[in-house]
């Protein structure tokens, strides 16, 4: 079962990945998935935030992996855009098996290296400042978070 949400501006963005952030566990993985400029880190930035997290996040495109230990949780933001098809083993796995949350911007580039159970959640630009978010959990952590915040 898909999952929508309107924000109608980047804090609505903000605001919903602290409501998400609330219900986290270690082992947490996001794929988020969107056009340029649609609200992904935002969205992470909202997390990060409510993870207690003081760094500046920013986008890791060139830097593959960002890590951020200073939160109440480790979060590991990856942005695997640039990844080559011939190059496409960074560790995902260590990442993975932490008791951490990792977000992942443009998963469809390793689709076939995602965990089974995940939050999928898909940005479509819908006008100037608006948003549709689309989210499909797979498996039942990510149900039963689902139900909780949307």
């Amino acid at each position: 079962m898909d999952y929508k949400y309107v924000s109608r501006s980047e804090e609505d963005t903000l605001e919903l990945a602290e409501n998400i952030e609330s219900e986290k566990f270690p082992g947490m993985v996001i794929c988020l998935n969107g056009e340029l400029g649609s609200g992904k880190t935002v969205f992470v930035k909202g997390f990060a935030k409510a993870l207690g997290i003081s760094d500046t996040v920013t986008s890791p495109t060139f830097n593959l992996v960002k890590e951020y230990n200073s939160g109440e949780m480790n979060l590991y933001h990856m942005d695997v855009y640039r990844l080559e098809d011939g190059n496409r083993e960074f560790g995902l796995n260590d990442y993975l098996n932490q008791d951490a949350v990792v977000i992942i911007e443009w998963p469809e580039m390793i689709e076939d290296q995602l965990p089974e159970e995940r939050l999928d959640v898909t940005f479509k630009v819908t006008g100037e400042n608006t948003r549709t978010l689309v989210f499909e959990p797979h498996g039942e952590k990510y149900e039963d978070l689902c139900n909780s915040v949307l």
